[in-house]
């Protein structure tokens, strides 16, 4: 978590082109955490963080940012539309549930990192069960030099299981009825999420007589390696320092906020739950505890970044008290033919790369001529200004559109290769792009 602006910006830039500001804010805001939990405990509780609001059109890279923001720094991070929420009383998800995902996915983070730290004991707790059913015990009255081929033979086998060699050996073991399921559908309260845990426990001490089960080694390795996890990790460590980082780092990405606000066109129309939404949101953003079944977590530190298109409404037409929780607000331009070719050309795994990953399982090898590429960009465009501006999602269609018959004919190239020129790309899509009807049902 510890880098600087400069370097997040930086990063960035390898999968998002163009959108100067809006990176650097969000840069800025991330650092401002860093830079407040190095703070005395009581500085840290005043700094709340600047939440951001992003408005732009579809495809220009709100989601893409803060979806690889939270990758690089590895911090809880959960993206969610905020039109599938309703108030209390109506049918649908409680705003609560956004800040329970954000937990669970805080929790699957801490609890990778410390199987990753226990790696070696787990792997070595499932080679030892394994190699025990393959290789019976010897008794104990057995002679020293039996025990010393013994101890060669178990050796031997320990290698065999540990290089996938005895995979499709058949075994049989006993499976641990007190693993517990995980239940993570955060829409429901937690006191009925331990209920169903409950019964779990009662339902698996009945079953306890059909423990035994005949498996390969390759599926007893993984059920061994959630036995080995849930003996050797203490869950309730996990479930501390999750609550933690999701407090004190976690990011919640509201996307299509500007579904929730209420426009003048809209004034008229029944839209009851609208209002009620951002009502129900206003606690969560300002800070509350919220009860989860990890135990309880309090919002105030937690950075909500908040995003929408605003073609029909206007930020304005948030509730006032809504408007104030974003104090960062930052416009994403939208993406001119020189963007979209740079997005083809430049970004890390970009699309081109992709394709050509794709197709290079076929034996083929794809290029694309640079001319063919600016003219992809063109029409992308193009298409961009005539139907729906969707961004660099427009590339997508473009590109399939593009290459669907080269890759229906691709094992017909094996070991040859392809070059895309700017003709092809005039020829499959010209006609379409320039037809206003063609291009709205097509690309």
């Amino acid at each position: 978590m510890d880098l600087t602006p400069k370097e997040i910006v930086e990063y960035l830039d390898k999968y998002v082109i163009s959108q100067k500001d809006a990176k650097k804010t969000i840069a800025l805001a991330l650092r401002t955490r860093y830079r407040r939990m190095q703070l005395s405990d009581e500085l840290q509780h005043e700094i709340t963080p600047k939440n951001i609001l992003m408005i732009g059109s579809t495809g220009v890279g709100k989601t893409e940012i803060s979806r690889r923001l939270a990758k690089m720094m590895k911090v809880p991070f959960i993206k969610v539309e905020a039109s599938k929420y309703t108030e209390v009383g109506f049918v649908g998800r409680d705003v609560e549930s956004m800040v329970r995902d954000l937990v669970i996915n805080s929790v699957s983070i801490v609890k990778a990192e410390k199987e990753e730290e226990n790696k070696e004991k787990i792997e070595n707790y499932v080679i030892n069960k394994i190699v025990e059913k393959l290789l019976p015990p010897l008794p104990e009255s057995a002679s020293e030099s039996k025990k010393d081929d013994y101890q060669r033979l178990l050796e031997g086998m320990e290698k065999r299981v540990e290089s996938g060699e005895m995979d499709d050996k058949i075994i049989e073991i006993e499976v641990d009825s007190n693993i517990q399921v995980e239940f993570a559908d955060s829409n429901l309260p937690p006191e009925m999420i331990k209920v169903q845990e409950s019964f779990t426990k009662v339902f698996s001490q009945l079953n306890k007589e059909d423990k035994k089960k005949e498996i390969s080694v390759k599926d007893a390795k993984i059920m061994l390696r959630a036995e080995a996890s849930a003996k050797l990790i203490d869950n309730n460590s996990i479930n501390a320092e999750a609550l933690r980082r999701a407090e004190n780092g976690g990011i919640i990405f509201l996307d299509e906020i500007d579904k929730i606000a209420l426009s003048e066109k809209s004034q008229g129309r029944n839209d009851p739950s609208k209002e009620g939404v951002q009502r129900d949101l206003l606690p969560i953003v300002e800070g509350s505890s919220i009860t989860t079944k990890y135990g309880v977590i309090n919002t105030d530190h937690i950075l909500f970044i908040a995003a929408g298109a605003f073609h029909v409404s206007k930020p304005s037409d948030l509730i006032p008290e809504l408007q104030g929780r974003f104090p960062l607000r930052v416009e994403l331009e939208s993406l001119t033919e020189d963007s979209l070719y740079q997005i083809l050309t430049q970004t890390k795994n970009s699309l081109l790369k992709q394709y050509q990953a794709l197709l290079s399982v076929e034996g083929m090898e794809l290029i694309f001529d640079d001319e063919a590429v600016r003219a992809i960009a063109g029409l992308a465009h193009r298409a961009n200004e005539i139907t729906e501006d969707i961004g660099a999602r427009r590339l997508h269609t473009v590109l399939e559109k593009i290459l669907e018959d080269i890759s229906f004919i691709a094992d017909e190239y094996k070991d040859k290769e392809f070059v895309v020129t700017k003709e092809l790309v005039h020829e499959k899509l010209d006609m379409v792009v320039e037809d206003d009807d063609l291009s709205r049902y097509i690309l």
